[in-house]
């Protein structure tokens, strides 16, 4: 029997999944995220993840941190 990918880390799972609630809409262009904790408590992760997780979604352009007031979706992110 062939062995069977392992699942994905939360890491892994927190940019997956917020990156498909911005495709779909679910997060609108313009829109504030949860903050860290409340998506920590969602994925039942650490908030370093979802701080790690974050760093890679402002790299690749799908979102970006206003000091102080948050995390938004960016106005017009990447095409997949």
């Amino acid at each position: 029997m062939p062995a069977l990918p392992p699942p994905p880390s939360d890491y892994e799972r927190v940019i997956e999944t917020i990156t498909s609630r911005i495709k779909d809409g679910v997060y609108q262009p313009g829109e504030k995220l949860p903050s860290i904790s409340q998506l920590a408590a969602e994925f039942d992760t650490s908030q370093t993840t979802i701080k790690n997780a974050q760093l890679v979604l402002r790299h690749s352009g799908m979102i970006y941190g206003r000091p102080g007031k948050g995390v938004y979706v960016t106005e017009t992110p990447p095409a997949a």
